[in-house]
């Protein structure tokens, strides 16, 4: 009996360990970060707390520039939604980020992401620009606090 109660404690602490995204509701959801409502659907972000709580976010900007007022330790997942499939959230840690200035982005950036390096290309081959990990487009809001230049 001891030992069935304790395996039900563990499950109901591992489930509520357990964070997942928030689903974006576009068009009544506000941007953390600039308060507009989110409404674009191919550059939207979210911030999800070790805790489970999200933070939305209009553009993937919006999200890069929080991060700098934010404990990034308490951040348990970073998701962006893919350019290419609208309002899918992926990973923003596995993303290939394209800074193009033929792509208007929500707050001017004119940063987009998408869940594959080849996507990636291909919008640049269309498009121009610069491609970006995770790492370097965190080096290059740090550095520019994401003017483009």
């Amino acid at each position: 009996m001891k030992k069935s109660i304790y395996c039900g404690f563990i499950l109901v602490i591992m489930m509520a360990c357990n964070i997942e995204p928030e689903p974006i509701d576009y068009g009544a959801d506000a941007c953390e970060y600039c308060h507009m409502t989110i409404v674009d659907r191919q550059h939207a972000a979210e911030i999800v707390t070790k805790k489970g709580r999200a933070y939305k976010f209009d553009a993937i900007e919006c999200m890069m520039n929080y991060m700098k007022s934010m404990d990034n330790a308490k951040a348990g997942l970073y998701l962006i939604t893919d350019y290419k499939q609208l309002g899918i959230l992926i990973d923003a840690n596995k993303a290939t980020y394209l800074i193009s200035k033929e792509i208007s982005s929500p707050m001017s950036a004119f940063l987009s992401g998408t869940s594959s390096k080849e996507e990636a290309e291909k919008l640049q081959d269309e498009n121009g620009g610069n491609l970006y990990n995770w790492n370097d487009l965190i080096n290059y809001f740090r550095d520019t606090d994401g003017v483009i230049q």
